[in-house]
């Protein structure tokens, strides 16, 4: 895989873009980490990226930190030892460099980390840091997809085999390889297939083509009655595409749906709405475009009235906001200001790693004010500060 591959919408930020470019170095020696450790692993290269060997310190808000990961818990003692446990795993790589002369490094996956007064600062050595962001050779990792699997073992199985996903097959690994991928090597209880198979592969395996983009098959080798090798054979998931996890099937059944197709709307601009405003909301708007009458542009209008929340009190001449919509702003702006300019900047990438097309145009363009994603922005913030985002 080189870097033409990826989307460009996926290269044009750091966490505005949600995916991970995970050097290959980094993966094949992270099998120890537990799956809040890989997670966060992740997160960190994601938030760092677009300055590795331009800055030698990274930092992220902590509270950002845990919702990307998915640990919605001011828990800092758990997040305090998955850091430390990240600094302690030790990283080995041993590749050819850019004269095709073979390297060998070893490194700390972290050199160090800090929380002070809500925020996170962190680093990577020198060398790792270059290995890093070398895209010659790396993963794509998706962090809406990370975020839904509950084992180390399967993010680590995806991992490891998300790179190969152009070739169809990983190869064959020597069964030592692939323990040491799965963090599992040195247990003498794994030593026997049998175990290894019913613990750690079967498992994995099961939940990456439930959870995740791609569909691995494991095939074995023998010599002579003993499995030797291991290779997974990779395929895309139909349901589960790497950019739009959740494609809005179920959303297609509903009648509201059915009222935005009749009206020329196109089936992902209609799933994007009915996700983005609800079903009540978008059957209101059509409802309120129903009753003007002789619009000549009722797709173009319905997008007016539901990025300007018009109402019978706020037609289109005004689109004056509701009194409840207009405090939610306030409180908003309050939240924001407080931020400090490294939170504010990290708010923000978070919050555009949730959008896409439209709706991430509308708020590039016009930021916490966004009247597309006034709902999102809502609810986001609700999610950080639910005291101060709490209405009445």
């Amino acid at each position: 895989m080189t870097i033409e591959d990826i989307p460009r919408e996926t290269l044009t930020g750091a966490l505005r873009r949600g995916a991970v470019k995970k050097h290959v170095a980094a993966i094949h020696v992270s099998g120890k980490l537990t799956l809040l450790q890989r997670k966060l692993s992740n997160v960190l290269l994601l938030n760092a990226y677009d300055m590795l060997g331009e800055q030698a310190q990274f930092q992220i808000d902590a509270r950002t930190l845990a919702l990307m990961v998915g640990y919605n818990s001011n828990d800092i003692d758990t997040l305090k030892a998955s850091l430390r446990g990240l600094a302690e795993t030790v990283a080995e790589w041993d590749m050819l460099d850019e004269k095709g002369r073979q390297e060998w490094g070893v490194s700390a996956l972290l050199s160090f980390a800090t929380l002070k007064e809500g925020v996170c600062t962190y680093a990577y050595s020198p060398a790792l840091a270059e290995k890093l962001r070398d895209p010659k050779v790396f993963a794509l990792i998706n962090l809406n997809i990370q975020r839904r699997f509950t084992s180390g073992y399967a993010l680590a199985l995806y991992e490891n085999c998300y790179r190969f996903v152009r070739t169809g097959s990983t190869g064959w690994w020597p069964l030592e390889t692939f323990r040491r991928l799965m963090g599992v090597e040195g247990s003498a209880y794994y030593e026997t297939f049998k175990h290894l198979n019913a613990k750690i592969i079967k498992p994995a395996v099961a939940e990456v083509n439930k959870t995740s983009n791609i569909v691995v098959t494991p095939e074995t080798r023998k010599r002579g009655r003993v499995v030797t090798e291991i290779r997974f054979l990779i395929e895309k998931n139909p349901q589960l595409g790497i950019l739009d996890l959740d494609d809005g099937e179920g959303l297609r059944h509903a009648p509201v749906y059915e009222r935005l197709r009749g009206m020329g709307v196109s089936d992902r601009l209609a799933r994007q709405w009915l996700k983005e405003h609800g079903e009540g909301a978008v059957a209101e708007k059509l409802d309120y475009v129903a009753g003007q009458g002789g619009v000549r542009h009722p797709a173009r209008y319905l997008a007016a009235a539901l990025r300007e929340d018009y109402t019978p009190e706020a037609p289109a001449e005004s689109a004056a906001p509701t009194s409840e919509r207009a405090q939610r702003l306030k409180r908003i702006a309050d939240v924001v200001a407080r931020r400090s300019p490294t939170q504010r900047d990290a708010d923000r990438r978070l919050f555009l790693s949730r959008l896409d097309g439209a709706a991430r145009d509308d708020f590039e363009r016009h930021g916490w004010m966004s009247a597309m994603n006034h709902r999102a922005i809502h609810a986001f913030w609700s999610e950080l500060f639910p005291e101060e985002m709490a209405e009445g």
